[in-house]
């Protein structure tokens, strides 16, 4: 077998059959990591609601008409510039806002990295547009945290339900409950969830089979 490039992916697999089930049904997820910093935030919440595709395209339009994205970019480009890339009215809005409050001081994302889990997503939502779902990415796939556990998020939710053969989706608080399970890894378990999700889609009729 490869080495595993996620960590804890080699104990969630000892540890728990769900997690052998699907890495032996759909392998090791790619490496995934982002770059700390304000264009990674921005794009998570370009994301936000949003197939992978069409956020992939507003962000390469967003790259191809500013360059470099940086807040001063952003703030040059007002709303009406935002929008002109794909962005819907409250992204805009959400986009300028997150540009301002880093130009003025208001985010100093050069602290989160020493801050607490609890602390990173306190400070992050206190931003218009910034939600438990953004800060809970950001903190996976920027900060490196090892146990974040994105229960709001519906792929996971799907996947979690289709691999526990639960009746109906999962909510957040029965997501929560499920995600103590893989507890200290539950990034790791969010990421093979995601990786047993699009499995899942890529198979005829859309369907876990065997």
């Amino acid at each position: 077998m490869a080495r595993t490039k996620r960590p804890g992916l080699r104990k969630l697999i000892a540890m728990c059959p769900h997690m052998r089930r699907v890495h032996a049904l759909a392998g090791s997820p790619p490496p995934r990591g982002l770059e700390p910093g304000f264009a990674t935030i921005l794009r998570i919440i370009v994301d936000q609601q949003v197939s992978t595709q069409s956020g992939a395209a507003i962000w390469r339009k967003l790259e191809e008409t500013l360059g470099p994205i940086s807040p001063p970019v952003i703030l040059r480009a007002d709303e009406e510039g935002l929008r002109g890339c794909g962005f819907s009215g409250p992204k805009a809005r959400y986009g300028m806002a997150l540009a301002t409050a880093v130009t003025d001081g208001t985010l100093d994302l050069g602290k989160l990295p020493r801050m607490s889990n609890a602390r990173v997503e306190e400070t992050l939502i206190q931003i218009k547009g910034i939600g438990r779902w953004t800060a809970e990415i950001y903190l996976m796939f920027a900060l490196g945290r090892t146990d974040i556990w994105p229960a709001g998020d519906l792929a996971v939710a799907e996947a979690a339900g289709q691999l526990l053969d639960l009746p109906t989706r999962p909510t957040i608080p029965e997501m929560d409950e499920i995600g103590e399970q893989w507890r200290p890894w539950r990034s790791t378990a969010a990421v093979m969830l995601w990786h047993y999700y699009h499995h899942i889609r890529s198979r005829p009729g859309g369907r876990p089979g065997g």
